[in-house]
């Protein structure tokens, strides 16, 4: 790995990833491995990281997500291509330069040049406020039923209500297990709403969770205001998910709301959903920072996806660089000129 310091934009790159995650490490490997000059940025802070395993990864089923980063930045550097962590890996902000390209500033005054950037930043989880909740998060409280839902499968799980999709949660994680109650907390459940969840089975406890109960180092249940308890072994919450944008902010890239059955559930980075690419030429996304509901295959598929337009707009341009530099040697040939006709 690449942890020295660069004092001025001098160091240069054709791609430069800022976000060492599935995506980002996803999208060097194809780039390095296109013989790309290749610079990743990596924070070290990944969103996955108090997950204990992972899951519906084909081929890394139950692998800590720590195993499956450093197999990928094994695989990147590999190839040749470049990492760069802690603060010099830290990305605050990106310029335009004037002859074309980008310096991105890192947290420890270094700066680095590239032709073209990969966003992959992610985004970060935005979580109810409750005592004890965010220590637990990704271990027994939880989000995705893909992610988590058969390791707790048949157990007691309750659902934190606190926005318009409770429900609909309730009614997922039953497919895992008939053991579900929705905790109604701060949202009010309506009589359609109760009569569905009766008829399903999932039980409701109405009052406002006040905290989270643990026996040893696993979660036993919740209280609920008046002196209430509930008995579970896994809360799901629905956490808000922001987009980590600073970087494409200080580029002037748009940031939008993330909207689901018109209830407001985060923001994200706009970009094209196939390539990746975004609105200023020279920049694509990839990842959670431009698809809140991507999960790690569908993020490292974008990745290479936006590593390969990548290389092909890197392509086009040495094209038309090549075209002129030999128009120019020549100043004779070119246009329809040397072409014979036939009369």
């Amino acid at each position: 790995m690449d942890n020295a310091k660069d004092n001025t934009p001098s160091a240069s790159y054709d791609v430069v990833v800022v976000g060492g995650g599935t995506a980002g490490l996803a999208g060097a490997l194809t780039l390095a491995r296109a013989r790309r000059c290749v610079l990743v940025l990596d924070s070290g802070s990944p969103r996955n990281a108090p997950a204990a395993h992972l899951h519906g990864y084909l081929g890394r089923d139950g692998a800590s997500p720590a195993e499956l980063l450093a197999v990928g930045r094994a695989e990147v550097t590999g190839y040749g291509g470049r990492i760069r962590s802690g603060p010099g890996g830290t990305a605050l902000a990106a310029d335009r330069l004037p002859g074309g390209g980008f310096a991105v500033r890192c947290a420890d005054g270094s700066a680095v040049r590239a032709g073209r950037l990969l966003i992959a930043t992610g985004l970060v989880d935005e979580l109810p406020e409750l005592p004890g909740l965010r220590e637990r998060w990704g271990r027994d409280v939880l989000h995705c039923p893909y992610c988590h839902g058969w390791e707790v499968r048949d157990e007691p799980v309750a659902v934190l209500a606190t926005g318009p999709f409770a429900v609909h949660q309730a009614q997922m994680w039953r497919n895992w297990t008939d053991r579900v109650t929705l905790l109604t907390h701060t949202r009010p459940l309506a009589g359609e709403e109760r009569e569905l969840l009766s008829a399903l089975g999932i039980a409701v406890a109405e009052g406002e969770v006040t905290g989270l109960e643990a026996t040893g180092d696993r979660l036993a249940g919740v209280t609920l205001a008046g002196g209430g308890r509930v008995a579970c072994t896994a809360l799901v919450v629905g956490p808000r998910f922001t987009a980590r944008a600073g970087v494409a902010a200080s580029l002037g890239l748009p940031v939008a709301t993330v909207e689901r059955a018109g209830a407001e559930i985060g923001t994200c980075l706009e970009a094209d959903p196939v390539t990746g690419a975004t609105a200023l030429r020279g920049v694509w996304a990839a990842g959670n920072v431009a698809a809140p509901m991507e999960q790690l295959a569908g993020a490292a598929a974008a990745g290479v996806r936006a590593a390969v337009a990548i290389n092909g707009d890197l392509i086009e341009e040495e094209g038309r660089r090549a075209l002129e530099a030999h128009r120019a040697a020549d100043p004779g040939r070119g246009g329809a000129q040397g072409v014979s006709r036939r009369g």
